[in-house]
């Protein structure tokens, strides 16, 4: 009897792309799948698309019928004169979680920040967001600061920042 090896589905094929009008429903769609609560409304998301101070990256990949699904974002702001941009959104869909897509998109951001010029990326995190925490202190970012009642719901936020 020989041995037969299995090798498991290849990862899905993900791309990285700035948000359209297009998009907006399922970035509205998204921000209720993974926020429960300080989401962003329509018309911040719509606004982000066509700012020239912000960037909306959106991750799209296919899902089971091969149709092309977005998974996740990303939203930094650039103030004119700072070299600090600010990721103040990033989102997975939680059907999508583990998958290392935030690693993603936070490359994605990073890139982006460093490609209007910025040499550091600084957020806000939620300090009851354990898996988010984690992914930044991974990646080299260093807390600087704690915010008391900055979420709606009165949970604090740890700021961080990061020099690219």
């Amino acid at each position: 009897m020989s041995a037969t090896s299995i090798r498991p589905d290849p990862a899905p094929v993900v791309e990285i792309r700035p948000a359209t009008l297009a998009d907006l429903d399922a970035l509205v769609a998204l921000e209720h799948a993974a926020f429960v609560g300080d989401r962003a409304e329509r018309r911040a998301i719509r606004h982000a698309i066509r700012s020239a101070s912000m960037s909306l990256l959106v991750a799209i990949t296919s899902d089971e019928a091969g149709q092309a699904t977005l998974v996740g974002s990303a939203t930094l702001e650039r103030r004119r004169g700072s070299r600090t941009a600010r990721l103040s959104s990033i989102a997975v869909s939680p059907a999508r979680s583990g998958l290392g897509l935030g690693s993603l998109v936070l490359d994605a951001a990073e890139a982006e920040a460093r490609a209007h010029g910025c040499t550091r990326l600084r957020l806000e995190v939620r300090a009851d967001n354990g898996a988010g925490i984690r992914l930044y202190e991974r990646r080299g970012y260093t807390r600087f600061a704690v915010i008391p009642d900055y979420y709606e719901d009165g949970m604090e936020a740890w700021r961080y920042v990061k020099t690219l």
